[in-house]
């Protein structure tokens, strides 16, 4: 592990709790999710011991801060990926489809950073590039990845706030409603969605598929996938939670983020990204109205 930071808690601290005052105090910590799991983990010490959320600090006590970001790659995956934007505190790339985040296995995206960027010139570079938000393995679009520790914190920041907004595409079974907003919680907390229709087209299977944009207005897990097989509209491809009997096999899920909004975490200018529709998504539609229109379902 490495030392990122180490606080001394100084003589005038009021009475706090230990979570509160690391989210108050230390520029390290990226978000009340990240203080938690570091502590968890061990990353977040107290006088060197490992402690409880709810334990109050004390004058003179002394916060060590660790990261794990140091472990150096045995192997680097070799896989092009498409850099729309690089500098030396971020990158925002284009994620294919096939392909996880992260995780325990070696054909990962992160893996694959150190082969498609520039390494950061910067003090506090992060050893690794680190993608700073997650898409599923079959979800294409657009991804943001921290090359510095500030980099992150700050990006860390503006997901929690709700400050980066996200817009993805997708082809759904049948014919939605022109445009709604979703509000159906996921694992007993608040979960809402924006929809709206782009473009519709007939197809022998499925009667109809539509092209939607999708506006997640929170962040759950699986969200737009469970809202819209909840309305009855499952995405495409959707193996998980489009039921057997829809499943469009051998092709993948249609769903991919295609617009992104942040504000650049150190130079503090707006940053927008799009992508367009994917050439995937046109063709399916295409395809599926011409064979409608030579055999009608």
């Amino acid at each position: 592990m490495k030392l990122l930071e180490q606080h001394i808690i100084p003589d005038d601290v009021e009475r706090i709790r230990l979570l509160e005052y690391v989210l108050k105090s230390i520029s390290t910590v990226l978000s009340r999710n990240s203080a938690k799991k570091s502590i968890k983990e061990g990353l977040l010490l107290l006088d060197g011991l490992k402690p409880e959320t709810g334990w109050y600090v004390n004058p003179g006590q002394i916060i060590s801060i660790y990261g794990n970001d140091d472990r150096p790659l045995k192997k680097v995956f070799n896989l092009p990926l498409n850099i729309l934007f690089e500098d030396d505190y971020l990158a925002v790339i284009y994620k294919p489809a096939g392909f996880g985040v992260s995780g325990n296995y070696f054909r990962t995206i992160e893996n694959a950073l150190p082969f498609n960027l520039k390494p950061s010139p910067l003090s506090d570079k992060l050893e690794r590039p680190r993608a700073a938000h997650r898409l599923d393995n079959q979800t294409s679009g657009l991804l943001i990845v921290a090359k510095t520790q500030k980099s992150r914190i700050e990006l860390g920041n503006q997901f929690e706030q709700k400050q980066v907004s996200k817009v993805y595409q997708a082809i759904v079974i049948g014919n939605l409603p022109a445009a709604g907003i979703i509000e159906a919680p996921i694992d007993g907390k608040e979960a809402v969605t924006e929809f709206k229709k782009i473009q519709v087209a007939n197809s022998n299977r499925y009667k109809h598929l539509s092209l939607v944009e999708l506006k997640p207005l929170t962040g759950r897990t699986h969200q737009l996938r469970i809202h819209l097989s909840g309305l009855e509209h499952p995405i495409l491809g959707d193996k998980l939670y489009a039921g057997s009997h829809l499943f469009f096999k051998g092709k993948g899920l249609f769903l991919s983020a295609v617009k992104l909004d942040f504000i650049h975490p150190i130079v503090g200018n707006p940053m927008h990204f799009e992508t367009g529709t994917p050439a995937k998504f046109l063709s399916l539609l295409k395809r599926e109205q011409a064979l409608y229109e030579k055999i009608p379902g």
